[in-house]
């Protein structure tokens, strides 16, 4: 089981479709997920670490190198709305087979 978490700049908009695209897409993968969340940028930096998968617009990924280095699986999304991305993303990180119901 894992837990998601969807950050953008702000927090509001961007992250809010993003979170629901996750949604969709994990309910399409067949993935066991417990949450998923959204946040802006600054508060995913600091809470980050509590979740398993932290998603967040490309421009943004090099911001969380010590989250990865701490063991959560970042993606970064071109189009963070985009729910085919998302799930291409997640299943060439192969978390549709670890994170399987």
């Amino acid at each position: 089981m894992a837990t998601i978490l969807a950050a953008c700049a702000n927090g509001a908009g961007s992250s809010l479709l993003m979170k629901m695209a996750i949604e969709n897409a994990v309910k399409e993968l067949g993935m066991d997920i417990s949450k998923v969340s959204h946040c802006s940028i600054a508060e995913a930096k600091s809470t980050a670490r509590q979740y398993t998968i932290l998603c967040v617009p490309l421009n943004f990924l090099s911001m969380f190198n010590s989250v990865i280095q701490d063991g959560v699986e970042v993606v970064g999304l071109r189009n963070v709305m985009s729910k085919d991305e998302i799930k291409t993303k997640f299943v060439e990180a192969g978390f549709d087979q670890k994170y399987k119901k």
